[in-house]
C-alpha cells in the first residue's frame, strides 16, 4: 500500500482496511469453520491505526464499528427502537478508543512501540467495555467467536480475554514484516489458528467426585399461567422419572414461588430450581432464582448480579452465594448474569462445581439474539472446565459438561420442549488466568494515555516535554 510522506496510509489504503475488518468480523461471526477470520479483522484494525492523522483512524474504526456491530445487534430496533442507534454508536465508541491510542503510539514510539503496546490496548480496551463501566455488554468480544465449537476448551481455557490479548500479539507483529509479505503470515495464522479449532485430538477429561451424580431436566415456558406449570412439571417427570431436579427459566413468576408449585415438589420429593421475583421494600424486587427443596421449603435463593440496563428488571443482587446441594457446590447465574466474568470468576474462585442459568430469551426478540446469546454457555463451560446447564424460555438451551464437550439443545422457541443433562461433577472449576490479566491491561493502558496526554499539554504549553523552567535572579 502507498504512504503518505508522513508514513501515514493514503485515504484508500484505509477504506480498504476498514472493509477487510467488516468482511472478516461478519464471516468469523457467521461461518461456524470460519471463526480464525478474526485475526484479519485484528490485522486491519492495527493498520487502520497507522492512518494519516488521528481523526482518519478514529473515525474510520467507528465506521467499522457501525458496519459489524448493527448487523449483528439488529434486534436492538426491535427492542429498543430508536434508541438502538446511540447503543450501536456506543459500542463503535470503543473500537475508535482502541484504534486512536494505536495511533497515538505508533505516532509516539514509531511500529515498535505500536505492536508492542496493541494488544495490552486491545484488552484494555475489550474488558472495559465488557465488565467495566454501566453500559457493559460483553457480546461479540473476540473470544467468543471461538466458544461454540466442539473442541473449544483448548484454546478457551486461557479465557475470552487471553485470546484476544494472543491474537492480537501475534497479528500486531505481522505488520512489521515486508509490505509483501505482511497479508500472507496473517493468512497463515487464520489456517493455523483454525486448524488447532477443529484438528480432533482427545481432551483428558477432569477429575470427578465419586458421588451420586445430578439428573437435571429443564423446561422451556414463557410467562407460564400458574397451573400451566404444573402441568408442564408432570409432563417433564414422566418423561425423565430419573431426574433429581428441575429447571425452569427467568421470570417464569411474576412474584415469589406459590404454594401450589411448593406442593409439587413435596409430594414428587423432586428439587425446582425457577425465576420469580423477591418482593423488596418501596415497591422494588429482586429479579430472583429460587430452589424448592422435596420438603417444599424455599432453601436457597440468588438474585441477579447483573440486571440489564434499560428494562424493569430489578435492583442488583448485593452478593453471589454457592447453593452447597446434595450433589456438590452450585453456582446460579441469572441470564444476563453468564455473560460476564467477573460474575462468573467470583463464583468459580468460591468453589462453584457446575453453573446453572435460568434465562429470559423473550420469543419475539427474533433467532439471530437468541443464537448470539446460545455462544455464552458454551464457552463458560470451556472456559472453566465445569458442566453449564442454561435454560431459556424461548431461546436454545443447553447443556454442557465441561471439558468432556458432551452438548444437548432444545431448539427455539420450542414452548413446552424439554432439555435434559446429567452432571459428574468435578471437584471445582478453574478461572482462566486473563481474570488478572484483563486488569493489568487496564492499568498499562491508563499509564500509557496519561503518559501521552501529559506530553501532549506540555507540547501545547510550548515546552519541552523532559525539560525544566530556568529562574534567574533580578540583580
Amino acid at each position: 500500500m502507498k504512504t503518505t510522506p508522513n508514513n501515514g496510509l493514503t485515504l484508500w489504503a484505509t477504506l480498504g482496511y476498514a472493509l477487510m475488518a467488516v468482511a472478516a468480523f461478519h464471516i468469523a461471526y457467521l461461518v461456524e469453520q470460519a471463526n480464525a477470520m478474526m485475526i484479519l479483522f485484528l490485522y486491519a484494525l492495527v493498520m487502520i491505526a497507522r492512518s494519516g492523522s488521528p481523526r482518519a483512524a478514529f473515525y474510520t474504526a467507528i465506521g467499522v464499528g457501525l458496519a459489524t456491530y448493527s448487523v449483528h445487534l439488529g434486534f436492538f430496533w426491535r427492542i429498543f427502537g430508536p434508541a438502538a442507534l446511540p447503543l450501536w454508536m456506543i459500542l463503535s465508541f470503543w473500537l475508535g478508543v482502541f484504534v486512536l491510542s494505536a495511533h497515538l503510539c505508533w505516532k509516539r514510539w514509531g511500529m515498535l512501540g505500536l505492536v508492542i503496546l496493541a494488544p495490552f490496548l486491545w484488552t484494555a480496551v475489550e474488558y472495559f467495555r465488557c465488565e467495566l463501566y454501566y453500559l457493559r455488554f460483553s457480546w461479540l468480544s473476540v473470544g467468543f467467536a471461538f466458544g461454540h465449537f466442539e473442541n473449544a476448551d483448548r484454546i478457551m481455557g486461557l479465557g475470552v480475554y487471553a485470546i484476544g490479548f494472543l491474537l492480537m500479539l501475534a497479528t500486531a507483529w505481522t505488520t512489521i514484516l515486508p509490505r509483501y509479505c505482511r497479508l500472507a503470515t496473517a493468512l497463515t495464522l487464520v489456517v493455523a489458528v483454525q486448524l488447532i479449532c477443529f484438528i480432533p485430538f482427545n481432551t483428558p477429561n477432569k477429575e470427578t467426585r465419586m458421588v451420586p451424580a445430578l439428573h437435571i431436566a429443564g423446561i422451556q415456558a414463557e410467562f407460564p399461567a400458574e397451573l400451566e406449570v404444573t402441568f408442564l412439571l408432570d409432563d417433564t417427570l414422566k418423561k425423565y422419572p430419573r431426574a433429581n431436579m428441575f429447571l425452569m427459566s427467568e421470570y417464569t413468576f411474576d412474584g415469589p414461588v406459590p404454594e401450589r408449585v411448593k406442593n409439587w415438589c413435596r409430594k414428587h420429593h423432586k428439587f425446582l430450581i425457577v425465576g420469580g421475583k423477591k418482593p423488596l421494600p418501596n415497591g422494588e424486587f429482586m429479579n430472583t432464582a429460587f430452589v424448592v427443596s422435596p420438603g417444599g421449603k424455599v432453601v436457597f435463593e440468588q438474585g441477579k448480579s447483573v440486571p440489564i440496563q434499560f428494562f424493569k428488571d430489578g435492583i442488583p443482587a448485593p452478593a453471589q452465594k454457592l447453593w452447597n446441594s446434595p450433589w456438590g457446590r452450585l453456582g446460579i447465574c441469572i441470564c444476563y448474569d453468564l455473560s460476564y466474568r467477573r460474575v462468573v470468576d467470583r463464583l468459580v474462585a468460591m468453589g462453584a462445581q457446575a453453573i446453572v442459568v435460568p434465562t429470559m430469551d423473550v420469543a419475539e426478540w427474533g433467532d439471530y439474539q437468541h443464537r448470539l446469546h446460545a455462544r455464552v454457555g458454551p464457552a463458560r463451560a470451556a472456559e472453566y472446565g465445569i458442566p453449564v446447564f442454561r435454560l431459556a424460555s424461548s431461546g436454545y438451551s443447553q447443556f454442557v459438561a465441561g471439558v468432556s464437550g458432551l452438548r444437548t439443545w432444545a431448539p427455539s422457541p420450542g414452548q413446552g420442549n424439554t432439555l435434559y443433562g446429567v452432571f459428574e461433577l468435578p471437584r471445582r472449576g478453574t478461572v482462566p488466568v486473563d481474570g488478572r490479566l484483563a486488569p493489568i491491561c487496564v492499568a498499562i493502558t491508563l499509564l500509557v494515555l496519561l503518559y501521552l496526554a501529559g506530553t501532549r499539554f506540555l507540547q501545547n504549553l510550548h515546552l519541552p516535554a523532559h525539560s525544566v523552567p530556568v529562574t534567574t535572579k533580578c540583580s
